[in-house]
């Protein structure tokens, strides 16, 4: 009973947590959408990837630092603990540093790779080179997050992320709806968002008094840090990664209508697919700490309970989006048109979504006891999966070829994570 109490302390505010930090990305969609139409909440669709990289790379970047701070804490080395803090706000930063100008000066070739012309690459540029001014804010924002569940207090990330989300409904509606900023007023909106996690993160890190050393930092710590990363960096980015695929695809097979369409529909997923990350990252700290203790019996305890909640949210969510389904995507302001034709392929996505939380437990309990070839193979497999099939499967039935293909790689991949899991493997705890 201790354990499931524990479970729940970590996993709730986590989800939360990252439900909200999606809610940037659907907030704009649903005040552009509904201010400017179908062409705006069509750019804003296929240039999210673009920023929701730069979040995940925050993130993974934080929660490498966070699993080896939890492991180290866990063996008492108090020392090393004090250099993950540090190395990993290194990295934050230094990552910030890079990102702002490739993202400024580059953002163009970048759209036009996903897709975007014409009308739709103009609005999706005015809203990535907004982004771009405020990239070293997303990255320290996301990242410094996984650190304040693993420095033993989950709701502060839950709170930052709830500030964060009020403030970006509060400037896209004084920048969209009031003044009329469009794209712009998106993004600084969702920047803004992100300064506030941020400031209330930090501030917790300096009130706690959690000791930083930047000094002594080894090259070992750094790749530690590197190769945990890698798991939640795909894992926040893999949603972003089957969007930049589907629209490609469905440019070709669906053209523009095609592109719209799926727009409301990657809002849906990718709120559900956040919600389950936010449970296999809630636990993660869990997770760790029994492994640094040795104590592989309760570390998988906490891997079993993650599996079975997440397939129940995942059922949930399936069965609340299909009774309320007409009312979730009018949210978006999509045309009746636009809507109708949702309506009839959502199903097959919400079928794919009650598979991910087994491949999506899995993959944060190998990169929580740092199995992380394990974990990459999952995540980088999945994609690699649906790139094929979507070169095989419309090409026979056309776009809802490409519709089938997502389900298929996420059913796929869930039953490849369950045969690794019951492969043995030295030291596997």
């Amino acid at each position: 009973m201790k354990l499931y109490k524990e479970f729940f302390r970590y996993v709730i505010p986590s989800m939360l947590a990252f439900a909200l930090s999606g809610l940037y990305g659907v907030i704009d969609g649903f005040f552009l959408g509904n201010a400017m139409g179908d062409a705006a909440l069509a750019a804003i669709n296929v240039a999210y990837p673009i920023t929701a990289f730069v979040q995940a790379l925050g993130t993974g970047i934080g929660m490498g630092g966070a699993v080896q701070y939890t492991i180290h804490k866990a063996q008492k080395k108090k020392e090393e603990a004090a250099k993950c803090l540090g190395v990993t706000l290194l990295l934050l930063v230094g990552s910030g540093v890079v990102m702002t100008p490739i993202l400024l000066f580059f953002n163009v070739p970048m759209l036009k790779a996903l897709g975007l012309q014409g009308e739709l690459l103009h609005l999706g540029h005015e809203y990535i080179t907004w982004i771009a001014i405020g990239t070293m804010f997303q990255i320290l924002g996301t990242g410094l997050v996984p650190f304040m569940r693993n420095l033993g207090n989950a709701y502060i990330s839950t709170i930052a992320m709830i500030i964060g989300a009020m403030f970006n409904i509060t400037f896209d509606y004084l920048l969209i709806w009031v003044f009329r900023q469009g794209m712009k007023g998106a993004a600084i909106a969702s920047v803004m968002g992100q300064v506030a996690a941020f400031l209330i993160s930090i501030g917790y890190v300096i009130w706690k008094k959690e000791r930083i050393i930047i000094k002594r930092i080894s090259f070992s710590l750094v790749k530690k840090i590197g190769f945990v990363a890698c798991s939640p960096f795909g894992l926040s980015f893999a949603p972003n990664i089957t969007l930049i695929l589907v629209n490609l695809n469905a440019v070709t097979y669906g053209g523009e209508f095609a592109v719209t369409c799926y727009a409301p529909i990657s809002y849906i997923t990718y709120t559900v697919m956040l919600l389950l990350q936010g449970i296999s990252d809630g636990c993660q700290p869990l997770v760790s700490m029994f492994y640094g203790k040795g104590e592989g019996d309760e570390a998988r305890k906490v891997y079993r309970m993650s599996r079975d909640f997440s397939v129940v949210v995942g059922i949930l969510f399936m069965i609340a989006v299909i009774w309320q389904g007409r009312w979730v995507v009018g949210i978006f302001g999509s045309s009746g048109e636009v809507t109708e034709y949702v309506l009839q392929v959502l199903p097959v996505f919400l079928i794919g979504m009650a598979f991910s939380g087994l491949s999506r437990a899995a993959i944060s309990y190998f990169y929580a006891t740092e199995k992380n070839m394990r974990a990459y193979i999952l995540i980088y497999g999945e994609a690699i999966l649906l790139a094929i099939l979507l070169f095989i499967i419309p090409r026979t039935i056309g776009i809802t070829g490409t519709w089938i293909s997502i389900m298929l790689s996420q059913i796929l991949i869930a039953v490849l994570s369950q045969f690794m899991l019951k492969v043995k493997q030295k030291n596997l705890p």
